[in-house]
């Protein structure tokens, strides 16, 4: 085996990509001397791994707290300076087995990428050996057993060995290398009893064909490989999928930023150059790629990507413009207070990374369960094997029992209790119209008690809606459209929008914080302010009928028409937090918008408690009062400063229309303009939750029946393989068998 490895390719792992200077760099001081680090840790492979490293590191003097984040192997240290530095950090992991770097996003996704491309590979291999070496089991058991020969069957064996042996070799590495690991370290992971089963079937089964025996199990050998790399393969799609968090902020922050020098001339240099005290320029259509405050020009800003607020702010000379926000009209001079850290989207990314890391403690049934898998097999087996050699047994059948033992006992039926279900109730939750992002979502869904909503794209549509579009003249409709086409304004969008205009006028100019206008049959058409277009009474009477409502002007000589757009809900919305409230959850409303638009909203949605006008940092502090009641928060939130929230949340859902953080924070996204999803959703998982214990229950009660057979030896390690496999399809069609059901529980 040891001369496949050297001769296969290995995946890349962090010691590749890993920055190799002074860890000073990294580490983050929190005052009173301690100091934080973030780790990207290779070897972490089930939830087994992270008890090892967090109490080993709490062994470590002078070490405050350890969190594994298992979603994207990261591990978050934090120690007093005067005991410990971080290089004594990363030679106590390695001594638990695991190799640390200081964590960049960008080289862990590499490594993942390529860790899935073997996995895939060694699951290749599996398969293929499994299916050839089936055939040659089928080839010697079709016809009459008395009439093989003892050659016939030698033959075949050898002919096995030669396919499974190197198979074997290649296919097994993940879990080779993990075991091998954790051996190192004086540590059991779940890959220790797999690893040794394996290979002692193996090695049973030559020691029989070698001596002219009726039984090999070279089948059993690999086709326990390929369940497990099916399942390992599948988990690391699963974590891949939740971490895009570092792309998406890239998304919004700016490289560069347009520097006003002190002779007044325009120079584009890179963000991290710009410092406290520097004027920067910002353009229309361009996002605010600082904090600070403007000191000339006017503009309107669209903030609602990162405080929530719909409502466009006016922004002048002495007002606050902050980095990640879009200037919609005018040309801004901003000096600056923040610009590569400090400013308020690296906030939201720190409160991220906290509630993301706050939640990675959460242990899955299955995980938990394996956790005590490991030790408790290889006790029995090597009890087993002692206690028949004590009564006179020799060591050979005593050796085939154990080995028996640690193959029926092979975690194939707990491993898949979880995922089987998972795949189930994933394919009904597609059908409701939810996709999930986490992999262990269902159960926390199952457990919701409490559900926050966001207003602005969550209770409500994400594009403002037109108010009275079908009593509209179609030509001033089509007018205003066709204007709207040449405004940056999210208002003018949404109207455009509504107007399905195609083509912009000609000869549009843009008047920065009032309007656009252009010549129509040689008169003047405007777009914009009420004081643009001479409307401001028509814009005060339809303020007072619709108060949460915004409003956009038309102007076309004598001819004038004040637009009202305003966000509407969804349409099944009342039905569904109707449904909601019957079935027993306690709802609420937490939004950065303005409180007299959020007020509307929840009254006709009969919701008592909502609060608007709040902060990231608020809406989790509502969390995490609700959290210490004990209650299981569901957060359902579409914007960057839901992202915190919807991570620090016991479980989160957003809209798929949501700004890609946010949907990189969520366990799961729901397609469409209805609400009723995030129903379904709990729906479904709860009657997954059910199936999951139970399936978890066969498990156990499998193992309570088929081990005590083991040890008495009334199993070949033949049956033993197959029982294994059975207790699996019995897991398996139990989940398949409520695929039905799930849909009928919504």
């Amino acid at each position: 085996m040891d001369q496949v490895e050297a001769s296969a390719p290995s995946p890349p792992t962090l010691a590749a990509v890993a920055p190799a200077s002074d860890l000073s760099i990294f580490v983050q001081p929190l005052g009173d001397g301690i100091s934080r680090l973030d780790l990207a840790v290779d070897g972490i492979t089930c939830a087994a791994c992270m008890p090892i490293i967090e109490t080993g590191l709490a062994r470590e003097a002078g070490i405050v707290q350890s969190r594994v984040n298992l979603s994207n192997r990261r591990l978050t240290v934090e120690w007093r300076d005067a005991e410990t530095n971080p290089q004594r950090i990363i030679d106590r992991l390695a001594r638990l087995g695991f190799r640390a770097f200081p964590f960049d996003a960008g080289s862990v996704e590499t490594v993942e990428a390529g860790e899935a491309r073997f996995i895939l590979k060694c699951l290749g291999v599996a398969g293929f050996a499994m299916m050839n070496i089936m055939l040659l089991s089928v080839s010697v058991w079709s016809g009459n057993v008395t009439d093989i020969t003892q050659e016939q069957r030698d033959f075949f064996h050898w002919l096995s060995a030669l396919i499974a042996v190197p198979a074997v070799a290649y296919a097994g590495r993940p879990f080779f290398r993990s075991a091998r690991s954790a051996l190192a370290a004086r540590q059991l992971n779940m890959d220790v009893p797999i690893s040794l089963g394996v290979l002692l079937a193996v090695g049973m089964s030559l020691v029989e064909t070698a001596q002219h025996g009726t039984h090999a199990y070279f089948d059993s050998a690999v086709m326990l490989l390929f369940f497990l790399l099916t399942g390992r393969y599948l988990e690391q799609l699963m974590r891949r999928k939740t971490r895009a968090v570092a792309a998406n902020i890239a998304a919004l922050k700016a490289h560069s930023a347009l520097k006003i020098l002190a002779d007044g001339t325009l120079r584009q240099v890179p963000i991290a150059a710009i410092v406290a005290g520097d004027l920067v320029l910002v353009r229309p259509g361009e996002r605010v790629s600082v904090d600070g405050v403007v000191t000339d020009g006017h503009s309107e800003i669209d903030q609602s990507l990162i405080t929530g607020e719909t409502a466009p702010l006016l922004a002048g000379p002495g007002d606050s413009v902050f980095a990640g926000t879009l200037n919609s009209s005018g040309t801004l001079r901003v000096r600056v207070s923040a610009a590569a850290r400090g400013t308020l989207l690296d906030e939201v990314t720190n409160l991220l990374d906290i509630a993301v890391e706050s939640r990675s403690a959460y242990r899955r049934l299955a995980d938990r369960a394996a956790q005590l898998y490991s030790p408790v097999v290889h006790v029995t087996a090597l009890a087993t094997f002692l206690g028949w050699l004590t009564i006179g047994l020799a060591w050979q059948p005593a050796l085939i029992i154990a080995i028996t033992v640690l193959i029926i006992t092979c975690p194939c039926a707990l491993g898949l209790a979880i995922p089987a279900v998972q795949v189930v109730a994933s394919g009904a939750l597609f059908k409701a119209n939810v996709l999930l992002q986490s992999s262990d979502a269902l159960e926390r869904l199952a457990e919701v008690d409490t559900i926050i909503f966001d207003k602005t794209g969550t209770l409500t549509l994400p594009e403002p809606a037109l108010l009275g579009a079908a009593q509209l003249a179609p030509d001033i409709l089509e007018l205003s459209g066709r204007l709207a086409l040449g405004s940056h304004h999210p208002l003018a969008k949404a109207l455009a929008l509504a107007s399905k205009a195609e083509l912009p006028l000609d000869g549009l100019i843009e008047e920065p914080g009032r309007g656009v206008r252009a010549l129509i049959d040689g008169i003047e058409a405007r777009l914009g302010s009420a004081t643009f277009c001479d409307t401001e009474a028509e814009a005060a009477d339809l303020a007072r009928q619709f108060p949460d409502a915004s409003t956009i002007s038309f102007a076309h000589g004598e001819r004038r028409h004040v637009f009202g757009l305003r966000q509407s809900l969804r349409p099944d919305a009342v039905e569904t937090v109707a449904a909601l409230r019957r079935a027993g959850f306690a709802i609420e409303i937490l939004s950065g918008d303005r409180n007299d638009a959020v007020a509307p909203i929840a009254e006709i949605l009969g919701i008592e408690r909502s609060a608007g006008g709040l902060k990231p940092a608020e809406k989790i502090a509502r969390i995490e009062t609700l959290k210490a009641q004990g209650r299981k928060v569901l957060m359902v939130g579409d914007g960057l400063n839901d992202a915190p929230a919807l991570a620090g949340a016991h479980v989160s859902i957003s809209p798929i229309t949501a700004v890609h953080l946010a949907q990189a924070a969520a366990d799961a996204v729901f397609l469409g303009d209805r609400l009723a999803p995030v129903a379904e959703a709990l729906a479904i998982a709860r009657k997954a939750r059910r199936l999951m214990v139970g399936n978890l229950w066969l498990a156990v009660a499998y193992n309570a029946i088929a081990v005590p057979i083991a040890i008495l030896g009334f199993v070949t390690p033949l049956i033993a393989a197959l029982a294994m496999s059975g207790s699996s399809v019995i897991v398996t069609a139990n989940a398949l068998r409520a695929r039905q059901a799930a849909l009928e529980e919504v």
